[in-house]
């Protein structure tokens, strides 16, 4: 095993969970679980902790609001209340327009079921980032935040490492390329690679510790 191998091995053992997990979204190819992966790439994306931005994700899910009709349903200050229970007031007014402006469109275009804006990407990664980034307040970052999630369930977007994974692979002292990260990385789940990978990019400690462990 080389030692890039080592040290993969070590990161994805001690920190590859995914956000999605870390939030309570049990992640189906379903509508609801989609949705709330929508929700949760949309609050990751802000300039916040993602400590915060999970939190305040499983807060408008406990208030129901879990998928798009239940959003879109909820009062603004419904949706503030929630977002600052989790901590994300920085955003939360601002943020909570988003989400129910969010809502109606994903109701109206895709009724409800994100996978049917899975079958007009028609495979095309590009496509779906683009399509992603027609939801109001889901711009790069959180298209990148949610094909990194979804590649668990939607194959064919794997396996997607964007320009954040890639800075934790450099921090490491890997290869700044997707292929030889993912070879590297052997039968280890995208997904899981890429959420470890960005824990790196974000926490000098997840670095030191994964080289620690690996030598």
């Amino acid at each position: 095993m080389t030692d890039d191998r080592r040290v993969l091995r070590e990161l994805v053992g001690a920190h590859g969970r995914t956000y999605a997990e870390e939030a309570g979204v049990r992640l189906r190819d379903t509508p609801q679980p989609l949705y709330q992966l929508l929700v949760l790439a949309h609050l990751l994306s802000a300039r916040i902790r993602g400590s915060v931005a999970v939190a305040a994700a499983r807060e408008l899910y406990g208030a129901g609001m879990r998928d798009p009709k239940r959003m879109a349903g909820a009062t603004w200050q419904q949706r503030v209340d929630a977002l600052g229970r989790g901590g994300y007031r920085r955003y939360d007014e601002r943020t909570a327009t988003q989400l129910g402006d969010a809502a109606e469109l994903v109701t109206e275009r895709w009724g409800g079921d994100l996978r049917r804006m899975r079958a007009e990407a028609d495979g095309d990664g590009e496509a779906l980032r683009r399509l992603l980034q027609e939801v109001p307040g889901v711009g790069p970052a959180g298209a990148d935040i949610f094909l990194r999630e979804v590649q668990r369930v939607w194959p064919e977007f794997a396996p997607y490492l964007d320009g954040k994974a890639l800075q934790g692979a450099e921090r490491l002292g890997l290869p700044k390329d997707p292929a030889r990260v993912a070879r590297l990385a052997g039968d280890t789940e995208p997904a899981v690679l890429a959420a470890a990978l960005v824990r790196a990019s974000l926490d000098k400690d997840v670095v030191e510790d994964s080289l620690h462990r690996a030598a």
